[in-house]
C-alpha cells in the first residue's frame, strides 16, 4: 500500500537571518488539485505489487480520505499517471521526481494488520511519481505545488508560491545547487539551506519577481 509520507521543516539563512522553510519534497499535491504542496499524506495498494512509468491510478475509496490504487489509463477512475517509478528513498526529501510531477506515492509492501481488519504497516519499496490527467497540474513551474524546481516562485521565508499571485516580497528560483558560487548570473538572493543529507542542493538561486 501507499504509506504515508512526510513533510520537512528546514531553515534557511538569508541575509544573516534564519527563516523557516516550509517545502514539502517526500510528498507534494494529491491528484485534484485539493490540499497545499504540504500537509498532504497518501496510502494505497497496486493491484501487481509493481508499478511501472506509464501506469495509472486513482483514488482508493477504501482507503479515503488519501488513498490511491492502480486503475486503467482509461478507467473512468483514473486521476495521474506514473512519470516515473523510482526507489522510495531513506530519508525526506532524498527522492527526486521529473519535472511536471504533481504527486509523489510511496508505495510499501504491507504486512501484518489490527484486530478490527484495517491494515498494518509496511515497508517503503518505491516512489511513484505522477502526473494528473487532468489539465490541472500543480507541479509545473511557477504553479505554486510540487517540488521545488527552476522557474518557481518562492516567499522570502523560502517557500513555495504560485507566480502569478506572488506578493512583492516573492522571489524567482533561477537554480538550485550546492554551492551558492554555482548560482548563475542574475541571482541577487542566494538562500543558504541547513544540511539535509540526501537533498540535491543547499541552495535556492532567486531574483526578485
Amino acid at each position: 500500500m501507499f504509506q504515508q509520507g512526510s513533510t520537512r521543516s528546514t531553515a534557511v539563512r538569508r541575509a544573516g537571518l534564519v527563516a523557516a522553510l516550509g517545502l514539502s519534497l517526500a510528498l507534494v499535491t494529491a491528484c485534484d488539485g485539493k490540499g497545499g504542496a504540504s500537509g498532504a499524506s497518501s496510502s494505497s495498494k497496486d493491484r501487481s505489487g509493481s508499478w511501472q512509468a506509464g501506469d495509472c491510478g486513482g483514488p482508493d475509496p477504501k482507503q479515503t480520505p488519501d488513498g490511491y490504487r492502480a486503475l486503467g489509463c482509461d478507467d473512468p477512475g483514473a486521476t495521474f499517471k506514473a512519470l516515473e517509478v523510482t526507489s522510495a528513498g531513506i530519508l525526506p526529501g532524498s527522492v527526486q521526481c521529473p519535472a511536471g510531477t504533481d504527486l509523489m506515492i510511496r508505495v510499501s509492501v504491507s504486512y501484518g494488520s489490527s484486530k478490527d481488519g484495517s491494515k498494518g504497516g509496511g515497508i517503503p519499496t518505491h516512489t511513484v511519481c505522477g502526473r494528473n490527467l487532468s489539465g490541472d497540474h500543480p507541479g509545473d513551474a511557477g504553479a505554486g505545488g510540487g517540488q521545488l524546481v527552476k522557474g518557481d516562485c518562492v516567499s522570502s521565508s523560502a517557500q513555495e508560491v504560485a507566480c502569478a499571485t506572488a506578493g512583492h516580497d516573492a522571489f524567482k528560483v533561477l537554480d538550485l545547487v550546492k554551492e551558492k558560487e554555482q548560482c548563475p548570473a542574475g541571482t541577487s538572493e542566494p538562500m543558504e539551506l541547513t544540511l539535509s543529507i540526501g537533498r540535491p542542493y543547499d541552495v535556492i538561486c532567486t531574483a526578485p519577481v
